[in-house]
């Protein structure tokens, strides 16, 4: 604490932001003037912020889900590691990302940044440690202030708006040569690392690679980079968004995850052994990705959107086959010499919590080690007309997350059933809006 202190005074911080993020990935948290802070950095709220639906509401008393009824306070306390000014703030603002504990100090069970350190522990505990390197994709669009209205992209410096794909064009990355200006600087100030920037399939949308490293950190980066990409986009009067399907008849955004796993005492790949040649580590860990990931998909895929990103022939994987350098397979391997072999996860939309996200990958794939799997042959060719292997809805895949016993081991019973009621919560929410595609092909015709 004496080390954040002196930081903090250092750089004439006068307030900073104690943030958790909540089941969706949103910063929930408080804001407290630093000298309160430093006199007490511990801070409590209520246990319900990880009950929260993407609306704010909850699930229904029906629901049978651990929960206090007196919503009870949780304390949260916060990882230094984490400490960093908040650049686009108005007043010198910090910002510390918190961890859940219940009063008697066990980490609360549901909380989205515990699983990940649940996941990390069982790893460890083999002698192993992860690596991941996410790529996130998003679009910029037009301020949209009534949500019955279609997204479109934005105009950037040329003054029109693309209408073309524009797949790896440095133009058309240059169409928002200042916005990511801000970009880069926002992400300096806050020390996350940038490997690469390009411009993806769709109108306006990008995609930014992150370096590979610990999974805890990189799952940081990528809450603290959706808020950063955001508020450097409203500083340029648009908005940028992490939707899986925000525009009709574009690509879908994605987080594709890229993982290899390190022995802790030797420091090699155990994906490559001394001859630098795959070992059935590699191959059992491909299988536990093919057995588990679609158990996995209402964490891989949380809302109805997502399931809007995953048709046939849309640059989105539909199934768990896997292949070299293949990508229209759930899971490739790249390219690579025997140190950097590696699974990369496609199915993953942009919208999911990183932290959830990458613990359930990395959970599937440690299934599939310890359980000695064998994943079926590689795919040569397209994998787009073979038959979908994930489910096609939101109800689809919490019933299969909710019915594996050996993820419900792993996650804890209470988070699976938390998890589904808030999942099941937001699809009621949903089926209680009337879509426009009703209106137009319904209204007159039925």
């Amino acid at each position: 604490m004496a080390t954040a202190s002196q930081w903090l005074e250092a750089r004439g911080l006068e307030d900073i932001e104690c943030i958790v993020p909540d089941m969706a990935g949103v910063a929930r948290g408080k804001m407290m003037p630093t000298a309160k802070f430093v006199d007490a950095p511990r801070m409590s709220l209520p246990g319900s912020i990880f009950l929260q639906t993407i609306t704010g509401d909850y699930p229904s008393d029906d629901e049978e889900f651990p929960y206090d009824a007196a919503d009870g306070d949780i304390h949260l306390e916060p990882d230094f590691s984490t400490l960093s000014v908040v650049p686009w703030s108005s007043d010198p603002t910090a910002q510390v990302i918190h961890d859940a504990f219940q009063q008697d100090g066990r980490p609360v069970e549901i909380a989205p940044r515990q699983l990940l350190r649940r996941i990390i522990d069982l790893y460890r505990h083999k002698g192993w440690q992860a690596t991941v390197a996410p790529e996130l994709e998003f679009y910029f669009v037009e301020r949209n202030q009534d949500p019955d209205y279609p997204l479109k992209p934005p105009v950037g410096r040329s003054g029109r708006a693309e209408t073309g794909r524009q797949s790896y064009s440095m133009a058309a990355v240059n169409e928002f040569d200042d916005l990511f200006d801000d970009i880069y600087d926002f992400s300096e100030a806050q020390g996350l690392e940038i490997d690469t920037l390009i411009h993806e399939e769709g109108a306006a949308q990008m995609e930014i690679n992150l370096r590979h490293g610990d999974p805890l950190a990189l799952a940081d980066q990528v809450f603290l980079f959706k808020r950063t990409i955001r508020e450097a986009a409203l500083k340029h009067n648009m908005y940028a968004t992490f939707m899986a399907k925000p525009i009709a008849n574009e690509p879908g955004s994605a987080m594709h995850i890229h993982q290899s796993i390190v022995d802790t005492k030797t420091g090699k790949n155990i994906f490559s052994d001394k001859d630098g040649k795959p070992t059935s580590e590699f191959f059992s860990f491909i299988a536990g990705q093919q057995r588990y990931l679609p158990h996995v998909m209402c964490i891989m895929a949380p809302y109805v959107n997502s399931y809007r990103r995953l048709v046939r022939k849309s640059v989105a994987p539909i199934n768990v086959h896997w292949g070299y350098d293949n990508r229209t397979v759930g899971l490739r391997v790249p390219n690579s010499g025997p140190e950097a072999r590696r699974v990369e996860n496609r199915i993953p939309s942009s919208d999911a919590n990183p932290y959830l996200a990458i613990a359930a990958s990395l959970a599937c794939g440690y299934l599939g080690m310890t359980e000695g799997l064998t994943p079926s042959e590689p795919i040569e060719g397209s994998a787009y007309e073979l038959p979908f292997g994930l489910p096609r809805g939101l109800l689809e895949a919490v019933q299969l997350f909710e019915d594996c016993e050996e993820l419900a081991d792993i996650f804890g019973k209470g988070f699976v059933a938390t998890y589904g009621a808030i999942k099941r919560a937001e699809f009621e929410t949903y089926m209680g809006v009337i879509s426009p595609w009703e209106r137009e092909y319904l209204l007159l015709n039925v």
